[in-house]
């Protein structure tokens, strides 16, 4: 009972104090909302941009694991040389490590690529293509990578409208402008062989695409992986993309399919890379960024400081009287310290609180009416604008700002505090 007792006092003593507080700061009312309007914009500034950085990350993250797999198989050292001559370097047996590894349950889909190169002609002109031998099924299971923009993706091979007599090729915009063709036109690829022979197959364009990146879609084109391996006089694959249903098992099924592969009998070394291997432009603006919101971070923490530090060194000063009349009663220098830093704590609560509103704001809107960024250099296409409201990023942001709070508090305040009462008493 006696616990019970006081503990409610220490309860209704620290409410107390907190009103306390609160009534020092309405003193000065425009100061004090003065500061917590800069405590709410340094906030607001920083989780907005941290929310940005954030749906940047997930949207590269994403959009790199849809594109190359989750984890890719291939022949060791695959990524680093070059081959002498198509599928050199390519995996064999792909259909059995298909069937082996479907059966995960984490397990999303296995496509296998095949990744050449030759010359693209219509009869009058030619010119230098890249290509991607592919399963109709990689379209709808990347999502939107890329832009049709006339005709339509690859057809199955295994749907009854397919004709094996006319292979179908999607060639970008670029390509198919530079070639003057359209949706129904015939053209002829040629390449040279895993052999070392020339062959050459025609194909009819079942649609042009747009990737955002022009470069690109002047070189670009995509078929079927069979006619492709037919085209290169091969049954093997270049490489085999691993797709999960969850980004976050990465590193889980990258020790899973690595035992896995282990138990096989007859297969040759095969290498796994998980997409942060092959997320080159992720990594370098994940890093871009990172120092942008750190310096950026390191700044309004200094402006903080600086405009807290000079508001209650003004409050210090207009109340050294009252600081000796508290100390001539017998308060304690850390009581009255206390009071200082409970003000400025309630200036980065209110100023918090105001920021991570208008960051939630903000965010609201942009998901109600959509807002597009212009193209990045060497893009077509811009981008919706989203910024991610993280509870995570606020309450750090929230943390690190009351720390600066009560730095500059506590700094203030001791000047005023370090009088002795006599001074202070006198002070006008």
């Amino acid at each position: 009972m006696g616990s019970i007792t006081f503990s409610g006092t220490r309860s209704a003593l620290n409410m107390a104090s907190v009103r306390l507080a609160w009534l020092n700061l309405r003193r000065n009312r425009r100061r004090s909302l003065l500061s917590a309007m800069i405590i709410a914009i340094a906030v607001f500034a920083l989780t907005s941009a941290g929310g940005y950085g954030l749906y940047t990350y997930e949207a590269l993250e994403e959009s790199t694991a849809r594109d190359v797999g989750h984890i890719t198989l291939s022949q060791p050292g695959y990524f680093e040389r070059d081959e002498d001559v198509p599928l050199s370097n390519g995996l064999t047996q792909s259909q059995r490590l298909i069937s082996q590894l479907m059966a995960h349950d984490r397990v999303r889909a296995l496509q296998p690529r095949i990744y050449f190169n030759g010359l693209v002609s219509n009869g009058a002109k030619s010119t230098i293509f890249t290509g991607t031998g592919v399963n109709a099924r990689e379209f709808t299971l990347k999502g939107p990578f890329l832009t049709m923009t006339t005709g339509k993706t690859l057809s199955a091979i295994t749907a009854s409208r397919y004709d094996p007599a006319s292979p179908e090729v999607m060639l970008g915009t670029g390509l198919a402008t530079n070639m003057g063709v359209v949706v129904g036109d015939w053209l002829t690829l040629l390449v040279t062989t895993s052999e070392g022979v020339l062959n050459a197959m025609d194909f009819r364009v079942r649609g042009t695409f747009s990737t955002g990146v022009p470069e690109l879609d002047k070189r670009q084109l995509y078929i079927h992986i069979h006619p492709a391996q037919e085209l290169l006089q091969s049954d093997k694959v270049s490489t085999l993309s691993v797709f999960l249903t969850h980004t976050a098992d990465t590193q889980a099924m990258l020790t899973t399919i690595r035992q896995q592969l282990d138990t096989f009998s007859g297969l040759p070394p095969i290498a796994l890379t998980p997409w942060q291997d092959r997320a080159f432009f992720y990594q370098n603006v994940k890093s871009l960024y990172d120092l942008i919101f750190g310096m950026m971070g390191g700044v309004m923490g200094l402006v903080v400081f600086v405009a807290l530090f000079n508001t209650l060194t003004m409050s210090v000063t207009e109340r050294t009287r009252e600081i000796g009349t508290l100390a001539a009663l017998g308060s304690r220098r850390g009581e009255i310290m206390a009071g200082f830093l409970r003000e400025a704590g309630l200036l980065a609560l209110m100023g918090s609180l105001l920021g991570a509103l208008l960051t939630a704001a903000v965010s609201l809107f942009l998901l109600l009416i959509p807002v597009n960024m212009p193209p990045p250099p060497g893009y077509s296409e811009g981008y919706p604008l989203h910024v991610d409201f993280s509870p995570g990023l606020v309450a750090g942001t929230s943390m690190v700002v009351l720390f600066i709070c009560l730095g500059a508090a506590y700094f203030s305040a001791r000047k005023g505090l370090s009088k002795p009462i006599t001074e202070a008493l006198a002070y006008v």
